[in-house]
């Protein structure tokens, strides 16, 4: 990028480990000034240090794959003095007076496709860039994208994409964001192992991306954004204190308060609480779960039920269907499977990508032997095989969703099968997980869910750990995110029973532009925004409202084709007139009576003076009118014109 750098540093407000820097003398930090290293795509990456717990960094040597597939050593990056000053940007100074900009762009108002600009003078950094599975009001649509408009018009103000976890609603929309806009990409290296599974299916290359830890920072622009690790159902998730010219704004990225995690560690409370002690200007908080009381379960609960239901089922086959993204949970099953001296078979893409990204980096654990190829657990006794499946959610061409419909080519369910979906249906998936239960119940199955059994616990946190976010980060103003409204308007009122007050609170609308300032916070108008709906290689806004409504029309009242062969003027024989999904009521004589409409139809319209469109808009016209006055069904008429 143009004049501007981008820094990655060790934090230096953590209490316990400056003092453990003290007493070795030394402090440490990873700089994005330090060398990098070119991987097999010719992106550049960055990697944090490594750290001895003296102070002093070492250098150790790693293999990673070239270009064709040889196997080079790569040098660890060395750690930087703790004494060198942070480098700023020619865009970084502080931007003093001028106000601070939040644009939600997605993720308000809805669940998915999460997205938030923050803006101060010539800066911008970009929270997220997620995505969103159609429903039925967008009908035949691959995914659902933020409009990215307003970015577009001032791209060369935006710094950086920094990314909180690595779940699709959360970086779904990367690959379409990075097609228009060049910016780095900041993320954990889970998360960023997931976006270059995406940049290969999209052919992207040449982008720059920064691997950060929680404790460091990022230096973007104007804007220092330090990574806080929290708890969450995927591993390297984070939350952000972005220090602004105006003050520090919080993100909470998606957290639940674990204190038992099955990987990684607790979520930093501490730092949490160091923030709120030094000041929060700002805090946008997620509010999935606003709705549910008390607390989230541990994932450890899971655990505890995956072994009872282990010992319950061990001379059955044992088929568990879960979110590929969750390899805390994978990481549980596969430990399981060598406990109970099973192997493990994966089924699904998603899952076969996410376990091997998971592997390499050392999220997930495998030992050697214990994965099977789907293919080969035909020839394995029932007890000794448990295969981990995708289609947690009905999706229709899941690995789980095809098993239930006998259209699996690897995997038969049959009466001595278990099947464990440890996974609850996101709203608006309930039909097609249930039409998967039914189906699997047929076949002989036995199936265990979320509604039977503790198989499942949230990512999200319920109302009594954002009573606590809340207490620990004291904010001056109040900004409820990633939600329904009703989840935002909930969370604003939560914040209200935690003594904020109404004017201090906004519960934003997808399009909104807030204005931020040490002492102020109101709504500054609106931007650009809306949805892109991605079919093959996308279709933009203006044209994709046309395409929805006739692809519902199609759906639900059918199509009408109206063949007219043309000669010279004249029409030449009889229409030809075919139908798909449009019922008649075969006691009424309607084919009879169209054929009359549209002979009335041509007879009325001087081809000699007209021409073929304009026939064709007679003819729609005409059969439209009467279909509707007949049958009250608004059929798609497509006029088709042959010239002979």
């Amino acid at each position: 990028m143009n004049n501007q750098q981008t820094q990655s540093q060790a934090p230096t407000n953590d209490n316990n480990r400056r003092g453990n820097s003290a007493k070795s003398g030394k402090n440490t930090q990873s700089n994005a000034n330090t060398p990098r290293r070119q991987n097999n795509r010719g992106r550049t990456e960055q990697r944090s240090a490594t750290h001895e717990g003296n102070g002093q960094s070492r250098e150790g040597k790693r293999l990673r794959t070239g270009k064709r597939g040889e196997v080079k050593p790569v040098k660890e990056l060395k750690t930087a003095k703790a004494d060198k000053p942070a480098r700023q940007t020619k865009t970084g100074k502080p931007a003093k007076g001028k106000p601070v900009k939040i644009v939600f762009l997605g993720g308000v108002g809805e669940i998915g496709k999460n997205m938030t600009a923050i803006e101060c003078g010539d800066d911008i950094i970009i929270i997220d860039a997620g995505a969103i599975f159609p429903t039925d009001e967008t009908p035949g649509f691959d995914l659902i994208v933020p409009d990215i408009t307003y970015l577009v018009e001032n791209a060369k103000k935006v710094r950086g994409l920094v990314l909180t976890h690595g779940h699709e609603d959360h970086i779904g929309g990367v690959p379409y964001l990075l097609k228009e806009l060049k910016v780095p990409v900041i993320g954990t290296k889970l998360t960023l192992a997931l976006v270059d599974n995406k940049l290969r299916e999209h052919r992207i290359n040449d982008v720059k991306e920064v691997t950060v830890s929680p404790g460091q920072t990022a230096q973007l622009g104007c804007f220092k954004v330090r990574c806080i690790n929290v708890n969450h159902s995927i591993a390297g998730s984070l939350a952000f204190a972005i220090q602004t010219p105006q003050g520090v704004i919080f993100h909470s990225g998606d957290y639940k308060i674990d204190l038992t995690p099955v990987g990684g560690e607790p979520i930093d409370l501490k730092t949490i609480s160091d923030a709120g002690a030094a000041g929060v200007l700002l805090y946008m908080g997620e509010s999935t779960n606003i709705e549910r009381a008390g607390f989230t379960m541990s994932e450890t609960v899971v655990g505890s039920t995956l072994e009872r239901l282990f010992n319950e089922n061990s001379r059955r086959r044992i088929i568990i269907a879960t979110f590929a993204s969750n390899v805390y949970r994978i990481q549980q099953i596969l430990d399981l499977a060598v406990k109970h001296r099973r192997k493990v078979a994966l089924s699904g893409r998603s899952m076969l990508n996410v376990v091997e990204a998971a592997e390499k980096i050392g999220e997930i654990k495998i030992p050697d032997n214990l994965l099977v190829d789907v293919s080969q657990i035909k020839n394995m006794r029932d007890s000794e095989v448990v295969v981990v499946s995708t289609g947690s959610q009905g999706e229709p061409m899941s690995a789980l969703t095809r098993m239930a419909n006998g259209a699996n080519n690897f995997v038969t369910v049959g009466e001595n099968d278990t099947v464990i979906i440890s996974a609850k249906p996101i709203p608006g998936n309930e039909k097609l997980v249930y039409r998967v239960i039914n189906n699997l119940y047929k076949l002989g199955a036995e199936v265990i869910y979320e509604s039977l059994d503790n198989i499942h616990v949230s990512g999200h946190a319920c109302r009594e750990e954002h009573k606590i976010m809340h207490r620990l980060l004291r904010p001056k103003f109040f900004i409820p995110v990633h939600g329904e409204y009703r989840h935002l308007k909930m969370h604003a009122q939560l914040a209200e029973e935690m003594g904020l007050e109404p004017h201090k609170i906004i519960v934003p609308d997808i399009g909104d532009c807030i204005e931020l300032t040490s002492n102020s916070i109101k709504r500054a108008g609106s931007v650009t925004s809306g949805s892109r709906l991605i079919d093959g290689e996308g279709i933009e806004d203006e044209k994709a409202s046309v395409v929805i409504e006739d692809r519902r029309q199609l759906s639900e009242e059918g199509l009408f084709i109206v063949s007219v062969a043309v000669n010279g003027g004249e029409v030449v024989g009889e229409p030809a007139i075919n139908t798909r999904g449009f019922v008649f009521d075969f006691h009424r004589d309607y084919d009879k009576e169209i054929r009359e409409v549209i002979k009335h139809a041509i007879e009325g319209y001087d081809l000699a003076r007209g021409n073929c469109d304009q026939l064709k808009r007679v003819i729609k016209n005409s059969l439209k009118n009467y279909l509707w006055k007949k049958t009250r069904q608004n059929p798609m008429v497509v006029p088709v014109i042959v010239e002979i």
